[in-house]
């Protein structure tokens, strides 16, 4: 894959690649910034960070921001997770400027007026209630706060009412005056667009952007120790989660993991977890399990929903899954349609030029490359049925797993 790069004199990067066959653009600006970079008083400001964006510059009302790119037939969107916070945009490829031009306006220049601020905190609040009245979502957060209890990491990305609450225009400022640093900030782009195009657009206006560091240092994660906990809810239908700590995004195992996890409870409908809990039983209408990779550590985890009468059954069946994989070697055969299968899934992966707009950029500002798909195939493929025993009884130690089950009251 011939991306391009380049740095700018401030640190800035842009990262690109021209997909001559689309009609759209896709760009965004990822920020190596997310919740976990909060102090426990600041709990959820990067979200609401997100959500100011749209909410005013120094040139555009609110009005003119959301209708800037959606009356184009464009869609102008933004995410936060633990390490990143993003803004991005797709639009045809003759509204690049446009989208560009907006983007960089939302992203660098937002005023966070007063009024706009008491809106959002009540859309924020209605969107931590709707998160709470869904239990497969309720579960997924406060699992988080079990495993890495005491750490930020642990903390809800949506922060919590007290915190939600108090936020003034002044927190966002000084918060984003300390954390933003131009050396970790990427403007990638993905689409039918030459690179001198991109450049000849935002090369001007984001060089004129002053240089800037930031002294902070995100605090590590190292401590673990396994939990169990039953909480009584409102609710017609148990939910469980069982998981831990796992590789980090450096880690050279991860990749492996990823294939293990697949196999295990990935998206697919084979998945040994679907198979057993749902084809086999019918105690589950859906199961996953997943590996989700931070700088400094690394999470499993698996979730499903059943009956209260079949908690016990369905957990049982979890763990024999568990141990089938810790202890019985995958044939070759077996070992052969799980490597293809994942290979599949993450070329399929690569064909969403959106995600990889921001799979790009979050690459860029992790490991300072591109993983090319080839690099991770031969990983991959090179992975023995030794390998995956090993990582099995390393990552999936039933006396190192959390468990957090939700019960009807």
């Amino acid at each position: 894959m011939l991306y391009n790069l380049k740095e700018l004199p401030n640190g800035i990067r842009i990262i690109h690649l021209e997909v001559p066959h689309t009609r759209l653009v896709h760009a965004g600006f990822v920020l190596n910034i997310g919740s976990r970079d909060e102090s426990k008083e600041q709990e959820g400001l990067v979200h609401f960070w997100e959500h100011m964006a749209f909410k005013g510059t120094k040139k555009r009302k609110a009005f003119h921001i959301i209708n800037r790119l959606e009356s184009l037939g464009g869609e102008l969107n933004a995410y936060t997770t633990k390490e990143k916070v993003c803004f991005y945009a797709s639009v045809l490829k003759e509204h690049f400027n446009k989208s560009a031009e907006l983007l960089i306006d939302i992203t660098l220049n937002s005023t966070f007026p007063e009024k706009q601020i008491e809106k959002e905190r009540q859309v924020i609040l209605e969107e931590m209630a709707m998160y709470r009245d869904s239990p497969e979502d309720c579960i997924q957060d406060e699992f988080d706060e079990l495993v890495f209890e005491g750490h930020a990491l642990g903390r809800n990305i949506l922060g919590n009412e007290e915190t939600v609450t108090q936020f003034t225009q002044k927190d966002f400022f000084e918060f984003i005056s300390s954390r933003m640093d131009t050396t970790q900030l990427v403007f990638s782009v993905v689409g039918n667009i030459s690179f001198k195009k991109v450049l000849q657009q935002v090369e001007g206006v984001l060089s004129a952007i002053p240089s800037k560091r930031s002294l902070y240092l995100r605090s590590g994660y190292s401590s673990y120790t396994p939990k169990d906990k039953v909480v009584l809810k409102d609710i017609t239908q148990a939910h469980c989660a069982i998981g831990k700590p796992a590789y980090s995004l450096y880690d050279p195992k991860r990749f492996k993991l990823y294939l293990l996890n697949n196999i295990l409870g990935g998206p697919s409908m084979n998945s040994r977890l679907n198979l057993s809990l749902r084809e086999k039983h019918g105690y589950v209408y859906a199961v996953e399990s997943t590996y989700q990779t931070y700088s400094d550590t690394g999470f499993v985890g698996i979730f499903f929903g059943t009956e209260e009468n079949t908690v016990n059954r369905a957990k049982k069946l979890v763990m024999r899954e568990i141990d089938k994989l810790r202890t019985t070697k995958l044939g070759t055969m077996q070992l052969h349609m799980a490597k293809e299968q994942a290979i599949g899934q993450m070329a399929m992966a690569e064909e969403n030029y959106a995600a990889l707009m921001l799979v790009f950029g979050k690459n860029l500002l992790d490991k300072g490359k591109i993983d090319s798909l080839d690099s991770i195939f031969e990983t991959i493929r090179k992975t023995s049925a030794e390998d995956l025993l090993d990582i099995a009884n390393e990552v999936f130690d039933p006396n190192q797993l959390s468990h957090l089950t939700y019960l009807p009251k």
